[in-house]
């Protein structure tokens, strides 16, 4: 399950998750974004041991700004409410799979 982050809700749930985080930054009108975010879905239902959370960036550019995002989908990972990795495009499934590995 993915959740939607905000900026109410972005800090608790990278801090309060217990487990690594992946963050997926997205826009509706962005077409790599719309590829990813079924990879990202999967991934977020196959897995338990990370939680993942989606921000759309044109809704909370505060969040975007506060990362240095200049181009989307970024990917953030988080451990220990820490920012570890980015990656920036789309990714396919084994690469973003590899990706989050960094935080397991």
């Amino acid at each position: 399950m993915t959740t939607a982050l905000n900026k109410d809700n972005f800090d608790s749930f990278i801090n309060g998750a217990g487990k690594p985080v992946l963050v997926d930054l997205w826009a509706s009108w962005c077409g790599p974004c719309r590829m990813l975010s079924p990879l990202v879905d999967a991934l977020a239902e196959s897995r338990s041991d990370i939680a993942v959370g989606k921000v759309d960036v044109d809704d909370n550019p505060d969040i975007a700004m506060r990362y240095g995002v200049q181009s989307i989908p970024t990917l953030l990972l988080f451990k220990d409410g820490e920012l570890v990795d980015r990656s920036v495009g789309y990714v396919p499934q084994a690469a973003l799979e590899a990706f989050v590995a960094k935080a397991l």
